[in-house]
């Protein structure tokens, strides 16, 4: 501590960054305890109950009643749901309720902290990963990212999928009208593949992942949604599959997670047909990562270190991580065979390039 001292230590931005790192402790228990009101459906009751006490929450979400008083406690700390001193009685706003209870809404989180729970349930893996340097395959995860990743992306594409990003596609939303050949790589639970299905039934949808659990829920999925008729689940890698003359190829956040990304653009460039097109769907980054110093950039450098990275580096060396940039995107598409690259399209989250043989 002397050490330190001789070197400057300043005692105010101690305390400071004491404090920030205090509060991102609180988040982190946060996250495990948001998660419990999601699974036990605490926040939907009382957002359904309204403004009410313990007992009569309890009953209504079927909880112990002692312990969902602490739970409401540490609720009502965080600013996650309001506390009424006067009658002892606990509410959500409307705006709570969105970002806790609000399921297929953009801004509901539950999805991300089904993730980040299914991180700490397997935390001795990533620490051994970290320090091994080995990848992690995908398959390795605890289940909670699998459900949680569908979870949290499915918003975001009933939001911009069909009503935005293939309509900013030069002719394709043509084509798919017309009847077109589709293939989904990275599918997982298939939400972006039933989409394009529902909205386009004269077109034929190919959903690929290499996970198989996934596949055989992105199957459930899609026949419970009626969609079943126009999509077809394949489990398999996204360097090996056989099929080709397709009119489009997308890839959602998963092209970042191939270990040799520019051999399986390649492949997705022969299976094409001449004027076919590739939507890369990627997270929102700059170029440098000084750039990316900020909230979101903090959230996408997290998963790419945690899931990403080492879901590369199980199947090759290239590991371009989850915060590429769309300089580097697109020096792997040119590398790859593509002729023409632009950015069609963007969220507060994701980028979306078009690119042609």
């Amino acid at each position: 501590m002397d050490m330190i001292a001789a070197e400057g230590l300043n005692e105010q931005r101690l305390a400071e960054f004491a404090g920030k790192a205090a509060g991102d402790l609180a988040a982190a228990m946060g996250v495990l305890l948001a998660y419990m009101g999601d699974q036990t459906g605490i926040y939907r009751a009382l957002r359904d109950t309204g403004r009410c006490g313990v007992a009569t929450l309890a009953g209504a979400a079927g909880v112990d009643e002692r312990y969902l008083l602490e739970w409401l406690s540490t609720q009502a700390a965080a600013g996650y749901v309001n506390y009424h001193p006067e009658d002892e009685t606990f509410s959500l706003s409307p705006e709570q309720a969105i970002v806790l209870a609000g399921e297929g809404h953009p801004a509901c989180v539950q999805g991300f902290a089904q993730s980040v729970v299914g991180q700490f349930a397997r935390y001795d893996k990533a620490v051994e990963t970290l320090r091994s340097g080995a990848g992690r395959p995908w398959g390795e995860h605890h289940s909670c990212l699998f459900c949680g990743t569908d979870r949290f992306f499915r918003p975001g594409y009933m939001a911009h999928l069909v009503s935005e990003w293939l309509p900013a596609l030069d002719g394709v939303v043509d084509r798919l009208k017309a009847g077109a050949t589709v293939m989904d790589i990275g599918c997982g639970h298939g939400s972006s593949t039933i989409l394009m299905a529902e909205a386009w039934p004269q077109s034929t949808f190919i959903g690929l992942d290499f996970h198989a659990p996934s596949i055989e829920a992105a199957k459930a999925s899609a026949g419970a949604a009626g969609a079943a008729g126009n999509t077809r689940f394949v489990t398999g890698g996204a360097g090996e599959y056989e099929e080709t003359g397709l009119d489009l190829v997308c890839m959602f956040d998963s092209l970042h997670d191939m270990g040799d990304p520019v051999r399986i653009a390649r492949h997705i460039r022969q299976s094409l047909k001449p004027d076919g097109v590739l939507m890369l769907v990627e997270p929102l980054a700059g170029d440098a990562l000084e750039d990316n110093l900020n909230l979101l950039g903090q959230m996408f450098y997290s998963a790419s270190t945690l899931i990403c990275t080492p879901a590369a580096r199980s199947q090759g060396e290239v590991a371009l991580g989850a915060q590429a940039g769309e300089k580097r995107l697109t020096e792997v598409l040119r590398e790859a065979g593509f002729t023409r690259v632009r950015r069609a399209a963007e969220t507060d989250t994701n980028m979306v390039l078009e690119a042609r043989p």
